[in-house]
């Protein structure tokens, strides 16, 4: 499945009432959207991601890369340090962008022809809900995806850093993409059982007010009233999707990152970047 796909299963999982569900999993989740909304709705919200998805992949490793610099020395710490500041950087584009891809997946839901229709685009969601709320709706979730984030992005380049140097990535091994497919597929899965669980309260605070009910005062009060309807396996709703999703894109990722790097290095274009976001190893990487 493609990113969308994933995570549209995952915030229709992770946001259902309990004492009436719609889905029974994530396979079930991604039949019913079919059948009831057309392959057409696995794609609500996409134009969210797009939009920033780009400019944030080019700020996290811009921003890591320029952190590890500053720090000095490449030390595991380093990395951690260096990944968590480009997360907690991120966040600023992030939330507004995934509040608004939230908003539009909840759309509708279950509906083949929409007939309440509150959102054209992801621009129009976010224009309507500054609108409405102002600044402080554009952020719902700040906090939630900034405690989500920042440790998030920290393990991130350190498990792509720790397995590139335990599988000997070097520029001239024949096997060094399927080397660095793996890393960043491993990076991109620890990432997210790191901090999984916020994930699900960033969810539930952002579709939160959707239809004129309010439930939640803020991130304890979710966590609290979320545990004890539901237990603790609330804190792992639309994890099977996420990690599907999750090897894949991060596999190709961090591969062509690292990729382009070694070329321009080689081309003796970029000698700026030594050492880089993600070739800084004990390598010709």
């Amino acid at each position: 499945m493609g990113p969308n796909l994933a995570v549209r299963n995952t915030v229709r999982l992770q946001v259902q009432n309990v004492e009436k569900p719609l889905y029974r999993g994530t396979f079930h989740c991604f039949q019913s959207i079919i059948k009831q909304e057309s392959a057409f709705g696995l794609y609500k919200g996409i134009g969210s991601p797009m939009m920033g998805l780009t400019f944030i992949n080019a700020l996290v490793f811009g921003v890591q890369g320029n952190t590890l610099r500053a720090l000095g020395k490449d030390t595991p710490l380093n990395q951690f340090l260096a990944g968590s500041a480009a997360g907690a950087i991120q966040c600023v584009i992030c939330c507004p962008m995934e509040l608004a891809k939230t908003r539009m997946q909840l759309q509708g839901t279950g509906e083949y022809k929409q007939k309440t229709k509150n959102y054209k685009n992801s621009l129009d969601c976010l224009i309507k809900i500054y609108q409405k709320e102002g600044l402080r709706g554009i952020n719902r979730g700040m906090v939630s995806t900034f405690i989500r984030e920042t440790p998030s992005f920290g393990f991130y380049f350190l498990t792509y850093d720790c397995m590139t140097r335990y599988l000997g990535c070097e520029a001239e091994d024949s096997y060094v993409i399927p080397k660095l497919l793996f890393s960043g597929g491993m990076s991109g899965i620890v990432s997210w059982l790191s901090t999984y669980p916020m994930d699900v309260i960033k969810s539930r605070l952002q579709a939160d007010g959707v239809g004129g009910v309010t439930q939640y005062k803020g991130i304890l009060d979710c966590v609290r009233k979320s545990y004890h309807e539901e237990g603790w396996r609330v804190f792992t709703r639309g994890l099977t999707s996420t990690l599907l999703r999750a090897f894949p894109v991060n596999a190709a990722t961090f591969a062509t990152v690292t990729v382009f790097l070694m070329y321009m290095k080689s081309e003796d274009n970029l000698p700026e970047c030594e050492p880089g976001p993600v070739i800084h190893q004990p390598s010709s990487l």
